[in-house]
């Protein structure tokens, strides 16, 4: 199963009830959506008339804006202009927190303790880890937290809503991963070839090898069948006589008869 599949179900509840809240509602709405456990995702509350019409309202629009933060931006966003935006609550502290990991992932997939205590203003390692433990939990991301080098290494992430603007840059991005990808499956598929080539090639020489080989074979053994077997000396043998001796025999007479 994928990252957060179950998200947008735990949203649909405020989606109906946003249908009729206006003003004071609508802010209360975004308050309790952003504390609410299993809500990660915001981009369609976001895109409501009766949640867009906040931002043209002085006292309500700061709660337009954090539910900006919550959909696209990061804990670290939310302390810059943490004087114009609602106070947190300790539920809506530690969203934020999660999502910024995830923000922080979309950029590398190797994070150092020492950025994400930074990021997200953590006070010990001990604490940084139960978090994203924590978010594990959630199904928000996966990933190793390695002890030793002191980074955690991610392996996959939910995805959060897209900033508006930011549709064009994640295409363009897409579109030279996919050419990337394609050339990078190209040259594979060539190198594939030529070792199919060369492989076709070595198995006709290992084939001609092997015919020479056998054919050598079998005139040797049909010349050795015609001369005979061999002694232990190397000998010719026929009628099981030693050809070689029997020429020693022949020749002792014949070197008698001269003296």
């Amino acid at each position: 199963m994928e990252l957060g599949t179950n998200f947008d179900a735990k949203l649909e509840p405020f989606l109906l009830i946003s249908k009729s809240a206006k003003g004071a509602a609508a802010a209360k709405l975004i308050q309790d959506a952003t504390s609410a456990q299993g809500v990660f995702v915001f981009a369609e509350l976001l895109e409501l008339p009766n949640i867009q019409e906040l931002a043209n309202n002085d006292q309500h629009a700061p709660f337009f804006s954090l539910l900006q933060v919550f959909s696209y931006r990061t804990y670290k966003d939310y302390l810059a202009n943490k004087d114009s935006l609602p106070q947190l609550n300790q539920a809506q502290i530690i969203k934020l927190k999660h999502l910024s990991i995830v923000s922080l992932a979309a950029n590398r997939r190797i994070l150092p303790y020492s950025l994400l205590l930074q990021e997200l203003q953590m006070p010990t390692i001990r604490d940084l880890e139960d978090l994203i433990i924590d978010a594990i939990y959630l199904d928000i991301l996966r990933g190793k937290l390695d002890q030793k080098e002191q980074q955690f290494e991610i392996e996959y992430t939910m995805g959060r809503d897209l900033e508006p603007g930011k549709a064009e840059a994640v295409l363009a991005a897409l579109k030279t991963w996919a050419s990337t990808t394609a050339s990078v499956l190209s040259a594979l598929d060539n190198k594939l070839a030529q070792i199919a080539s060369y492989s076709a090639a070595v198995a006709v020489d290992n084939e001609e090898h092997d015919r020479v080989y056998n054919a050598t074979l079998k005139d040797v053994s049909k010349d050795t069948k015609k001369r005979g077997p061999l002694t232990a000396g190397g000998n010719m043998m026929r009628g099981g006589v030693d050809l070689a001796d029997a020429m020693d025999v022949d020749e002792e007479p014949r070197m008698k008869g001269r003296k």
